[in-house]
């Protein structure tokens, strides 16, 4: 059996986005565990999809669960995680959808990685600016508390270091703001960027 390339035969992303009146787009929130990357994103996504744009949120409870179930936390794990993460979204982004990732990724080579992989230009960094003490106040899954007994190694903003990104496409700091406030920000910026329309 002779496998053939379709992609000259498959509908375009022009056409997909055209359809779906937004550009696909990838908005990558990178900062601490406990920062507020899934409530933010959740929150935006509803945004989103209330007036009639087409989000989605990925996150480590539903990569982890499935396509990378297979992983585990060692850095060449880590690394490969955000890749597959990477390839999946720059899939979505042809579709036209817009995709909202919620990963530490705590280094910028994996962050570089990723955009090079989904493209500079549909690549859009988000930095949640949250102090390291508030994230650990919030410890909403024990996960600092464990960290600091030592049961769990190489954890980020304790024993291993998060590389702040050097020129994100925004910084929303939550340590003093609602989320409410923090996502009709982002909800604001990011309009403009995905419309088609607008």
């Amino acid at each position: 059996m002779h496998i053939h390339p379709i992609f000259d035969r498959l509908i375009s992303r022009q056409e997909r986005e055209r359809r779906l009146g937004q550009h696909g787009r990838v908005l990558w929130f990178t900062g601490l565990s406990g920062s507020g990357k899934s409530t933010l994103a959740t929150g935006l996504e509803r945004r989103l999809v209330d007036p009639g744009y087409h989000a989605y949120v990925l996150d480590g409870d539903n990569v982890r669960s499935g396509i990378n179930q297979n992983l585990g936390f060692s850095d060449e794990d880590r690394v490969e995680n955000i890749r597959r993460i990477a390839e999946v979204s720059k899939l979505f982004v042809q579709a036209g959808i817009v995709t909202l990732n919620c990963f530490i990724s705590p280094t910028r080579e994996m962050r570089t990685l990723a955009r090079d992989i989904i493209g500079p230009e549909d690549f859009i960094e988000i930095y949640v600016n949250t102090p390291l003490e508030i994230c650990e106040a919030r410890d909403v899954k024990g996960l600092y508390r464990k960290a600091r007994k030592g049961e769990i190694k190489d954890f980020t903003g304790i024993d291993a270091p998060f590389e702040e990104p050097g020129d994100p496409a925004i910084v929303i700091n939550t340590a003093s703001r609602t989320v409410d406030q923090c996502v009709d920000e982002l909800f604001e910026f990011v309009i403009p960027l995905i419309s088609i329309y607008s």
